[in-house]
């Protein structure tokens, strides 16, 4: 798939553009995001994301536009898992819920971009060296494992979402910490200012002296690219185990990054009840690796392993796996969650 310079240019131009009507007119004022436009937006970038990938597959192929629907679901899915962490950032800091779009919509700029020298990265790499490909699959499978045997210790839901943010029992990164200590800062927040000016104390000549801090508003938005830079460290993987194809690679993480905000907002109060999420995750990224290291091994001649002949996975039946899995941990999840619900309301009035 040859994609020329113009068509990288007029989507990225397209994707600007949907952020700058998120941050110049939507966001132009700080406000609580209420649950009627959370879930237009997500269905609005839920939709435009479904056009895109039709009109790629009427352009290139259906095989490409395969390609893309099967990246864009896997990265919106491991969004969804990463909501947790995000939820613990935003309770951690103590963010207004009016600040908390606002924060979202500038760590997923921040991500977009370092996302993109990552893909870039991973394209030239993947090119070069195949062997690559084995690293990358045995790392989604050490992820998958790692990601089942925890899932029930997961982070629990905070408050956050729904304005009255909890302290939440996790420490600040790294960076952040590093840049506490090289950098001035306050704790409370100036509107969504970034910096705000101090006055220290009066020297003994007596003239007193201002400088520039940064706000709690610029530790969360670190916080949150940080994070997402963290995350991407399994989900560009994941997609490359499904295209090689860095234009397709981008725009599944793209749109799956625009639709994070807003999908925040809307599921933040069912992220405690999606119990059996991380395990349907764990299930996709391990088949992925799997994929990713069988194709490998075609790659390098070997269609056999010892009796046992190597399946050819296509993409239709990866699209299925991926849908399949979610679509039922989910169902399972909300399932479940409803029953114990009903069981501790029942106990409840059982004790009064």
């Amino acid at each position: 798939m040859s994609v020329s310079l113009w068509v990288w240019g007029a989507t990225l131009i397209g994707l600007l553009a949907v952020l700058a009507l998120d941050l110049f007119v939507v966001g132009r004022k700080p406000h609580a995001v209420s649950l009627r436009e959370a879930g237009t937006w997500v269905a609005a970038m839920a939709a435009l994301a479904i056009t895109f990938g039709i009109g790629l597959s009427h352009i290139a192929g259906p095989t490409y536009g395969g390609q893309f629907f099967a990246g864009w679901i896997t990265e919106y899915s491991l969004s969804v898992d990463n909501l947790f962490v995000f939820v613990i950032i935003m309770a951690r800091f103590k963010v207004p819920r009016d600040f908390q779009h606002r924060v979202l919509l500038v760590g997923v700029l921040i991500a977009l971009v370092l996302r993109g020298i990552f893909i870039g990265l991973g394209s030239a790499i993947v090119s070069t060296f195949d062997w690559v490909f084995y690293v990358f699959g045995a790392f989604l499978i050490y992820t998958a494992v790692k990601l089942a045997a925890g899932h029930e210790s997961g982070p629990a839901h905070s408050d956050a979402a729904e304005g009255s943010p909890k302290p939440a029992p996790a420490r600040e990164s790294g960076l952040v910490r590093l840049v506490r200590r090289v950098y001035p800062t306050v704790d409370e927040y100036d509107g969504t200012a970034l910096t705000t000016q101090i006055t220290s104390e009066p020297a003994p000549s007596g003239a007193a002296r201002t400088r520039r801090a940064l706000t709690p508003m610029a530790l969360v938005i670190l916080a949150i690219g940080a994070t997402d830079l963290l995350f991407a460290l399994d989900s560009i993987p994941a997609v490359f185990g499904l295209t090689q194809q860095p234009y397709i690679v981008f725009t599944a993480n793209a749109f799956a990054l625009l639709g994070l905000r807003q999908l925040y907002f809307l599921i933040g109060g069912l992220l405690d009840r999606l119990v059996y999420l991380s395990t349907g995750l764990s299930v996709v990224l391990g088949f992925i690796g799997l994929k990713m290291i069988v194709e490998a091994l075609h790659g390098s001649g070997i269609e056999h392993l010892g009796p046992i002949a190597l399946p050819s996975v296509s993409i239709p039946f990866s699209l299925g796996v991926i849908v399949v899995t979610l679509a039922v941990t989910t169902v399972l999840s909300l399932t479940v969650g409803r029953r114990r619900a009903l069981e501790a309301a029942s106990a409840t009035g059982q004790e009064r």
